[in-house]
């Protein structure tokens, strides 16, 4: 079944609900700061293994100590879907410091 695009107010909307996030075109993006490394690579493996389960992708870049993602759903031309926020909420819920609130 087709994911669909979500419109521009609800993808404001769920924005809304995940502080840090950002729309940047047609993508939605995140970066993060961690206290080393090390605790960055983690991170990493951490989302790709999210991905996985997902059967989602991001655009997964590590720097020395920070982890930017920048998502959208290909089959659905490119735009943001509902499975790019549900990428993003599970990665907010593994970020340290960001999750379990």
């Amino acid at each position: 079944m087709p994911v669909e695009p979500l419109s521009q107010k609800e993808v404001e909307d769920r924005l809304a609900e995940l502080p840090g996030w950002s729309l940047d075109g047609d993508r939605l993006t995140r970066s993060y700061r961690l206290g080393s490394h090390f605790a960055a690579t983690a991170m990493v493996v951490h989302i790709a293994q999210v991905q996985e389960e997902l059967g989602h992708h991001s655009d997964l870049t590590l720097g020395y100590n920070t982890v930017s993602l920048s998502v959208h759903t290909h089959s659905a031309g490119g735009a943001v879907t509902e499975k790019d926020f549900e990428l993003a909420r599970r990665v907010e819920d593994l970020a340290p410091g960001h999750g379990a609130h």
